[in-house]
């Protein structure tokens, strides 16, 4: 198996309770950055870094333009601009057009980090209410990387987990504290 070099997350509504099981379930010494996308209306704060800091071991950052890669370290998409990641190891954010009707788009993260990284990405996608990640997941898995969803009986808006897995049925299928731990095991920070 692959060992990644970075984990990209997607999900809208209901995502927020899967990444509550997920990312404070990462320890201090997590090996690889993890890149999240949740869908936020455009004039509203996120307020998800500052949530998720108190409430993780991992470093938790709302992503700016340009900064670097750090393991261990959560950067969540800011409101209405898309998250990608290149492949000298930074952050990039672009003001393109929504994809989907959604700015941050999944798609436009998970294809980014595929062009980027390879084989060495792990896709996840949670709990949400359309179809945007399953594009992205098909590249990701198409690349080599791996695919981890949502259960679809788990998550509180099964929609986007189930088009990410129409898209993608060799996709890894988990409840959100079992992709946690699959994280850490595909990571090197299994128990």
């Amino acid at each position: 198996m692959n060992s990644p070099a970075i984990i990209v997350m997607g999900g809208s509504a209901g995502s927020i309770e899967a990444l509550s099981k997920i990312l404070p379930a990462l320890p201090g010494d997590f090996p690889v950055p993890v890149l999240v996308v949740v869908h936020i209306p455009p004039d509203k704060n996120s307020g998800l870094a500052s949530l998720f800091r108190g409430k993780c071991t991992v470093s938790v950052h709302e992503a700016r333009d340009k900064q670097p890669l750090d393991a261990g370290t959560v950067y969540f998409a800011p409101p209405d601009y898309h998250l990608q990641v290149e492949a000298e190891g930074y952050i990039s954010l672009s003001y393109d057009e929504p994809l989907l009707f959604s700015r941050p788009s999944i798609d436009v993260l998970f294809e980014s980090a595929a062009d980027s990284f390879g084989k060495n990405v792990i896709g996840v996608v949670l709990s949400g209410g359309n179809n945007d990640g399953a594009q992205g997941l098909q590249t990701i898995l198409a690349r080599g990387g791996q695919g981890l969803v949502q259960s679809p009986s788990e998550a509180l808006t099964p929609t986007m987990p189930q088009a990410a897995l129409k898209a993608c049925p060799s996709a890894d299928v988990r409840a959100a504290e079992e992709i946690a731990e699959q994280l850490k095991a595909r990571c090197g920070n299994g128990n």
